[in-house]
């Protein structure tokens, strides 16, 4: 059984070509974008938007204001979506005085998709996104689930835990937000993540079980899920907000 959290903090090295490699995950993207993108406003901040995946499907708002760590996925986004009025993207990370100047966007609603579980301290994070946001500003997440998936892939990716839905509910309500939707997401990545992580000790996920997975399970256990919300997954989804 994997920890419920490293001993040390993880080196991050989620790099760009990681992000290269799961673009091919196109269906996979596709039904995170459905599920977020109907809970967010018009004026919305995204924390972590990388090479902009999910960038992409939220330029049809008034704002969006794309933030990553990284200079070089900044400057990536930057050349994919030029001469957008209203797009900023800027390198910054939460919490950080920089992100505390995003006020001044007076942004709706937050998105953090795969990103949490990179940041050590997740509260803190979670109170900077709310302290930009007025009463009733969303803010939206997805975050691997479950301490005993925990394997070699995690440690790579820089993830310092991954969540039950009473941790990440205790998180939350620390940072004084109220949950609005908390849900496990893809039952069978689950069972995927946990073959790699404990039997086949793998240190990424292959082009192969990517595209089998966003060809053949995606499509059926997204229509599924979005009709019956399973009891476990390899995810957490949650829609908190500013009370």
């Amino acid at each position: 059984m994997g920890p419920t959290q490293p001993v040390m903090a993880p080196d991050p090295r989620y790099t760009v070509e990681d992000q290269e490699r799961m673009t091919r995950a196109r269906r996979y993207f596709a039904w995170q974008s459905r599920l977020a993108g109907r809970e967010l406003g018009q004026r919305v901040v995204e924390i972590g938007c990388g090479l902009g995946n999910f960038t992409e499907t939220l330029l049809d708002r008034e704002l969006v204001v794309a933030l990553d760590a990284e200079p070089a996925c900044i400057e990536r986004l930057l050349q994919r979506f030029p001469g957008r009025a209203n797009l900023h993207a800027i390198a910054c990370q939460a919490p950080s005085p920089c992100f505390r100047d995003l006020r001044r966007f007076q942004p709706d609603s937050c998105v953090c998709l795969n990103v949490l579980e990179h940041i050590a301290d997740d509260t803190a994070t979670l109170r900077a996104m709310a302290a930009i946001l007025p009463r009733g500003g969303r803010i939206v997440l997805l975050v691997p689930a479950f301490p005993s998936l925990y394997g070699p892939i995690d440690r790579d990716l820089g993830h310092y835990r991954r969540y039950r839905r009473g941790s990440l509910r205790r998180v939350a309500e620390g940072a004084g937000l109220a949950v609005r939707k908390l849900h496990y997401l893809n039952t069978a990545g689950f069972f995927a993540w946990w073959a790699n992580s404990h039997i086949f000790r793998r240190h990424e996920q292959s082009a192969r079980q990517i595209a089998f997975f966003d060809d053949v399970v995606v499509p059926v256990m997204s229509r599924v899920e979005d009709l019956i919300r399973p009891p476990f997954g390899q995810s957490l989804f949650a829609v908190l907000e500013r009370s």
